[in-house]
């Protein structure tokens, strides 16, 4: 089953997909890991934020979206893969496509600690001291163009 790759603002996107973007984020970030917090955080309906996804056979199965922070740095957040498309490289390809709409503009991430070593392979190296938010260990990663 090939995967297709998507990517729009928010202008772009219909009420279906925002609706699949956004579940898929609820269902992991707030339901699996067990983290109730303010998802609609505002910043997905900002001008320059890019939502890019994947789909398999017309259902999302990863995402992220590129936000831009002062200073022209790019922000890389909610990275997300579906739990029965885990393994399957998903996030390597949906980071290798954000890094190429980022180009050599720096770009910043809060990584789950337990996934630097994946962010490292992207060419990111942590940033600041470790923190805890919502129970989850982070690392702040970035990465110089």
């Amino acid at each position: 089953m090939p995967v297709a790759s998507h990517l729009a603002s928010f202008a772009e996107l219909d009420a279906r997909t925002f609706h699949d973007l956004l579940r898929l984020r609820i269902d992991v970030f707030v339901v699996e890991q067990a983290c109730p917090y303010p998802e609609l955080d505002g910043r997905d309906v900002e001008p320059g934020t890019r939502h890019l996804w994947l789909t398999r056979d017309g259902a999302v199965v990863a995402y992220l979206r590129i936000l831009a922070d002062p200073a022209g740095v790019a922000r890389i957040g909610r990275v997300v893969v579906a739990p029965a498309a885990r393994g399957g490289g998903l996030a390597g390809r949906l980071m290798t496509e954000a890094l190429a709409l980022v180009g050599d503009r720096p770009c910043v991430l809060e990584a789950q600690s337990h996934l630097v070593g994946f962010y490292a392979g992207h060419g990111f190296t942590a940033s600041g001291p470790g923190y805890v938010e919502d129970g989850i260990p982070h690392t702040p990663m970035r990465r110089d163009g």
